[in-house]
Parts: structure tokens; C-alpha cells; sequence
């Protein structure tokens, strides 16, 4: 027989390679705070990294643009740009364009041209189709325009990432300099996606940010139901479907997490054989419509949106998660280790079930957990 050990790890090399390290921090008064230390913990799980990939996603960091659409955009070329600035300038009002700052550290190799871009749309359409119409135009660059990628478009909140270990991705964009009240970040180690700047995490649309540790095994499925549905899923990647999954049911569809996630991450059929009656109807309604959207496969993730921030895994939690409180901060994590790092003071962790989220709200200024659901409430937020 094969030395299986010997052709999968030549090098002996003790990192795990079903790692990923995923971590996120909220100040549930909205206080806004700088990114130092998220930037910190991320850097502590480097062993989870590899170098390919890592980022951050932070929240109320442009109070001057609060109702502008924040588009990140990465250039390869600069025809690239040129082509991309009229396709903006033809469907957008430009408040403001500039460069996004950059600090050059011998670690980062020949990263693209990233620029930023605060816009209103120029359509017809009514503000309630303001959205839609920016996730058209988004999908419209990323798939029609070659050497560019729009990797941030939500307001009053930015994606920054790239290639390398999250902590040199953090001082390259200087992410120190920004402040908000909830923070995202990622580092990459198996993926499904080349190592490229637009392929890093947090993944986002509109004000949506993902970051993922696992793989979903059931993104075919996730793709055709989403593109059903207009989107156009372009990166062959689980976490790209999470995020536009987020948008579809919770902004579309006007589900609340907590519905949302058990779309996600619903109840085994023979957990659900046995609730009670009213339990048992809404999860096989559930199921039955959003079947489509299961994630099946393990992972945990973190997803943010403004005002809210939560973390979620599959049923039978095969990637892990931690939680922890302390006054109005949550933090949401691969290991308890960096969450003590930057606060050794926290007042309770634990360990989240399968598939329950970890919801903290800014207009309840509360962490939720582990709260039923029945068809009345899903019947209430319709």
C-alpha cells in the first residue's frame, strides 16, 4: 500500500489542512472602534492560514457617505479600469472616486490597482429597487469586464482583502487607520478557489459580508436555485453562494436570521419527525421551499450586515465556533485563544449547538441565541 501520509503531507507539515480561521467582533451600541484588534486576533490563528488568501470586512467606517453605495474595485490592467469607470460614470452618480490607500511591505507581491468609489444609481427605478439595481450592475462588471473585479458595494461598510496571510493583508490596506462597530476578518487555508485577490474572503454584495471555514458540498444545487433568481454565481465558490444566499432571504424575501438560518442549516427529517406540531409545519414548509438552499457539507461562518452580525454552523457542527460576551461586545470565532487575547476580561463563552445562531442586534443592543421559532412568527415578519 501507498504511504498515503508521505504524498498528502511530504513536509511533515503540522498544520491541519481542514483549517480556515474566522473571526468577528461587534460593539452592539454601535460604538465604533479601530481595527487593531481584530487585526490581532486574526493573527494569532496564522497556523490556519497559508498565505493565499485573507481579509477583513468592517462596518460604519464612511459616516460621510451613509447613503452612498461604496464600490471596492480591483484593476489588473489599466484599459481594465478605463472600460470599468465609464460603465460606473454611465450608470451611477460619482460623488467621489479615489484611490484606496495602500502601504507597500515586501510580503505582498504585485497586488492589482484598488479604487473606491461612492455612488447614487442613475435609473428610474424607485429607491425600494435601489439595490436590485447595484447587484445588477455589480454582476454585470465582475462577468462582462476582463482584469477587473468589484469586490465591496454595500453602504457605510468596505471589504478589503487579498493574497497573503490575514495579518500582512491588514497592514498592506492599513485597516488600523478605519474604525467601525463590527469587524470581520478571515484567513484562508483549503479552498475550492485559486489563490487570487478577488477569490480571498470576506465575500460580500450590497451590505452583506461572508467569511467561511468548510466546504459545501451541495453548492451545484445552491447555484442553480440562486441563479433562478438572477444571480450570476461567477467565482466556482461555496462562500460566493452563502453571501448571495444572505440576500435573497433576508433582504428579498424579508425572512429574519433566524428563519434564514434553519434554511441554512435546517433539522435533520428525523429531528423534525419529532417536534411538535406547530414546529413540525414550519421546518417542513421550510425545507420544502427552500430545499434548494440547504448547505450541506460542514462549515461555520460569520456573516455581517449593518446593525447585525451573525454566526451560524452546519447541523452537526463539524467546523467550529466560539462565542464570547463582554459588556456590549460580541465576538464570534474559530478558537476562544485570540477572543482572550484582546479581551481577557470576557464575562461568558461557549460553544454554539449545530445550526443555532449566535445573532447580535444593534436596535436591541442584545445577543440572541437558541430561541424557538413557530410558523406564527414567520407569519408575523411576512
Amino acid at each position: 500500500m501507498k504511504d498515503l501520509k508521505n504524498i498528502a503531507n511530504p513536509f511533515n507539515d503540522d498544520k491541519v489542512s481542514a483549517n480556515c480561521s474566522i473571526f468577528g467582533m461587534m460593539n452592539l451600541s454601535g460604538t465604533t472602534f479601530s481595527g487593531k484588534d481584530i487585526l490581532t486576533a486574526i493573527k494569532n490563528m496564522r497556523v490556519r492560514s497559508n498565505g493565499l488568501g485573507g481579509g477583513f470586512a468592517c462596518y460604519g467606517l464612511y459616516p460621510k457617505y451613509p447613503d452612498h453605495y461604496a464600490l471596492h474595485l480591483m484593476y489588473n490592467t489599466r484599459e481594465a479600469k478605463e472600460i470599468s469607470e465609464n460603465f460606473i460614470d454611465k450608470h451611477f452618480f460619482i460623488t467621489r472616486a479615489e484611490e484606496i490607500p495602500t502601504k507597500q511591505i515586501k510580503e505582498i507581491i504585485d497586488p492589482p490597482e484598488f479604487w473606491r468609489y461612492f455612488v447614487h444609481p442613475k435609473t428610474e427605478l424607485d429607491k425600494n429597487h435601489y439595490d436590485d439595481y447595484v447587484v445588477e450592475m455589480v454582476m454585470t462588471i465582475n462577468t462582462q469586464i476582463q482584469d477587473t473585479f468589484v469586490f465591496s458595494s454595500g453602504k457605510n461598510m468596505a471589504v478589503f482583502k487579498g493574497v497573503g496571510f490575514p495579518g500582512d493583508i491588514g497592514r498592506f490596506f492599513m485597516i488600523e487607520d478605519y474604525t467601525g462597530y463590527i469587524w470581520l476578518a478571515h484567513g484562508r487555508f483549503p479552498t475550492n478557489t485559486l489563490g487570487w485577490w478577488g477569490g480571498a474572503h470576506p465575500f460580500n454584495i450590497l451590505d452583506w459580508s461572508v467569511v467561511h471555514n468548510g466546504e459545501i458540498s451541495s453548492y451545484g444545487t445552491n447555484q442553480r436555485f440562486l441563479e433562478m433568481y438572477g444571480y450570476k454565481c461567477s467565482l466556482y465558490t461555496d462562500t460566493e453562494v452563502i453571501a448571495y444566499a444572505a440576500d435573497l432571504l433576508m433582504r428579498r424575501h424579508n425572512l429574519p436570521i433566524e428563519v434564514a438560518s434553519k434554511i441554512l442549516a435546517p433539522p435533520l427529517w428525523n429531528t423534525i419527525d419529532r417536534m411538535d406540531k406547530k414546529e413540525k409545519e414550519l421546518y417542513t414548509s421550510l425545507r420544502q421551499v427552500y430545499g434548494g438552499l440547504l448547505m450541506n457539507g460542514p462549515f461555520s461562518i460569520v456573516i455581517a450586515r449593518n446593525g447585525e452580525m451573525i454566526g451560524l454552523t452546519d447541523r452537526v457542527r463539524l467546523r467550529p465556533l466560539t462565542a464570547a460576551v463582554n459588556s456590549d461586545m460580541l465576538y464570534i470565532s474559530s478558537e476562544e485563544a485570540p477572543i482572550r487575547l484582546i479581551d481577557p476580561n470576557i464575562e461568558y463563552a461557549w460553544i454554539p449547538k449545530g445550526g443555532e445562531p449566535i445573532i447580535g442586534r444593534l436596535s436591541e443592543k442584545k445577543v440572541i441565541y437558541n430561541e424557538k421559532l413557530t410558523l406564527q412568527d414567520l407569519n408575523k415578519e411576512a
